[in-house]
């Protein structure tokens, strides 16, 4: 048989779509695992439905995973697949949309059944119809040749067909050279208490490998060369959102050399969390899965009053539960990571969507004046650094932190440098030992309440520790003494303080991108935003355009240069996944005519889109 055609590419797309028990999540994290280990930049989208087991061929049950990857430096998943697999005619019907004309598009033609099509609306056949004319469209029957490819093993038909997410994955490895030990290696593990399961599935995984190597309707594979210039030096793994906050938050418990407790309500999306962290008891890590949301924050309050390395995780709706504990946290002067894993609204709304919009509620979410400092990450990887920054303000301010997330950030997923030990900061404090204050007449006492004349922050006195004994609780505090007080004059002190404290947090000033030096035109984000505006930012300036760049990782306290900054524009953008809420922030604070550009759909920016209402603004 002659060589097939290698083609090389500098980069793809790819999305597998199918039910949302086909495997979709699974195959692509195996592709992007693989993807990873080979030495491509890469950055990808999963989506799926809220529902456990949405009905199976329905447009609500699809699930789809969107992998870009490339030989130089990437930042976001893709505007629009270069291939898609669709396993059935509801994922054809839900992502033919976003497939640009001349795309590839495999198919599994065993699922186009009658009954299958008119479930999700299709009066005739798109493969026969001739609307996928536009596209290179390859009709495969997978499950047909999955099962055909497993008939040795002693497997029902059912057990069998569940394989053909690794007959496309196979087949998609060798279209891409993707490398494939790595999988079956991975597989071997996973059934490893059922090897005829693991035996089958990697059968399936090399038939589909062997398929493409050998049929006519794939003349063409295609090589993405290693990403070289694209990393520093180091050791890189492939790492989501979720698993580089967790790493990121037992990184600063060794760093404050305090033990880390985790009290936690399990909820979309930041559950994994809580998984992750439950593998860790060999650094000292308690995980406490709570009765309800507010109990998993009363216990991480307790465990910070005890001395611990107090951590709490949620998404939007538990965020509003553990309003009132917050609070309290603020009154007591106690560290605590409050993590929330930003998802659509309001209520329960969009569980499995991404959105920006917990901003507000996590600036003033609280009754009273009880302000909490805010730490956004820009990328899955930057999870972890958002991590140690968080844990750094609230062990030395001892004050609860706010880190927003989302879920966008937590399921995805890029290459990460492991960091060395020694990069990281030092985060040990101190706790109290003794007697702080001195009365009138002499007698040495211990003051909860006096405060460190540069950070503000009241000494952390162990529960236990002889002659530390002091009142806590949600009543205001008489400043320095600790004891309960009415009195006007002094919870008008307290209340400045306690913001005197926060404002004064040592936070880096925001950093420029403005390589021209003549742009007029500023755009301005937080949280995962980044990588839609920073590849929005390089196509204006591919084409020639002026336009300056800074994103934000302090929220609260803002940098002390932002004010200074907005100025130096004529034109500011706030592009944000809600309604504009850091725009509304940034026009009350320094009264700059900030322009909003909002999506709220659930899913991330695309670049071209941002680019496109980006240079109206330049011109506008």
């Amino acid at each position: 048989m002659p060589s097939k055609d290698v083609r090389r590419l500098d980069r793809v797309i790819i999305r597998f779509a199918g039910d949302s028990g086909d495997g979709m999540q699974l195959t692509g994290d195996r592709f992007t695992s693989e993807t990873a280990s080979f030495g491509n930049d890469l950055s990808t989208l999963p989506n799926f439905p809220a529902e456990i087991r949405a009905p199976a061929g329905t447009l609500p049950g699809v699930s789809s995973f969107q992998l870009h990857f490339a030989d130089h430096d990437i930042l976001t998943p893709g505007d629009a697949p270069n291939v898609l697999v669709a396993m059935n005619p509801a994922a054809l019907k839900a992502n033919i949309a976003d497939v640009p004309r001349g795309a590839e598009i495999i198919v599994n033609t065993d699922e186009f059944t009658k009954r299958a099509m008119q479930k999700v609306g299709y009066a005739t056949s798109p493969l026969e119809d001739g609307s996928l004319d536009g596209y290179s469209v390859h009709p495969v029957p997978l499950t047909t040749l999955t099962v055909e490819a497993l008939k040795e093993f002693d497997l029902t038909r059912k057990e069998a067909e569940r394989s053909k997410n690794m007959f496309a994955l196979g087949l998609l490895s060798w279209m891409y050279h993707r490398p494939t030990e790595g999988t079956e290696k991975f597989l071997t593990a996973k059934f490893a208490k059922k090897p005829d399961i693991a035996a089958a599935n990697i059968a399936a995984f090399r038939a589909g490998w062997n398929f493409g190597e050998t049929t006519e309707d794939f003349a063409v594979s295609y090589e993405i060369a290693p990403a070289t210039a694209a990393f520093p030096t180091g050791t890189y793994r492939n790492i989501s959102g979720n698993l580089a906050l967790s790493y990121g938050l037992i990184a600063a418990s060794a760093q404050a050399d305090l033990p880390l407790y985790l009290g936690s309500y399990p909820i979309t999306p930041a559950s994994d969390i809580l998984h992750e962290l439950s593998r860790h008891k060999n650094f000292g890590v308690r995980t406490f899965q709570a009765e309800d949301e507010i109990a998993g924050i009363g216990a991480a309050l307790g465990a910070a009053f005890g001395g611990s390395l107090a951590v709490t995780t949620t998404s939007g709706p538990g965020v509003a539960l553990k309003s009132e504990t917050i609070g309290l946290a603020v009154s007591l002067e106690l560290p605590l990571l409050v993590i929330d894993i930003q998802r659509g609204g309001p209520s329960t709304g969009l569980p499995t969507k991404t959105e920006q919009a917990d901003l507000l509620q996590a600036m003033f979410g609280r009754n009273g004046e009880a302000p909490v400092p805010i730490v956004a990450p820009q990328t899955p990887a930057d999870c972890f650094d958002a991590a140690i920054e968080a844990a750094r303000i609230a062990l030395a301010y001892r004050t609860p932190v706010l880190l927003l997330s989302d879920g966008y950030l937590a399921n995805g997923s890029e290459p990460w440098r492991i960091p060395d030990t020694d990069e990281l900061p030092d985060l040990r404090v101190q706790f109290a030992q003794g007697p702080n204050h001195t009365l009138n007449d002499g007698t040495e006492v211990f003051w909860p309440y006096k405060r460190d004349p540069q950070t503000l922050a009241r000494p952390w006195a162990i529960p236990g520790t002889p002659g530390l004994e002091h009142r806590i609780g949600g009543i205001e505090k008489q400043d320095g003494t600790g004891n309960i007080s009415y009195d006007p004059a002094n919870h008008d002190f307290m209340v400045r303080t306690r913001q005197a404290k926060i404002d004064g947090i040592d936070v880096p000033d925001m950093k420029v991108d403005d390589p021209s030096g003549a742009a007029t035109t500023l755009v301005l984000g937080w949280g995962s935003t980044y990588g839609p505006i920073t590849a929005a930012v390089r196509r204006l300036r591919g084409a020639g355009e002026a336009i300056a760049q800074a994103h934000l990782r302090h929220l609260n306290p803002f940098p002390a240069n932002l004010g200074t900054v907005l100025k130096g524009y004529d034109t500011v953008v706030i592009p944000e996944m809600n309604l504009g809420q850091l725009a509304t922030l940034v026009r009350a604070k320094y009264l700059v005519d900030a322009h909003s550009y909002n999506q709220v759909n659930g899913m991330p920016f695309k670049a071209e889109q941002l680019a496109t209402a980006l240079k109206e603004a330049i011109d506008g």
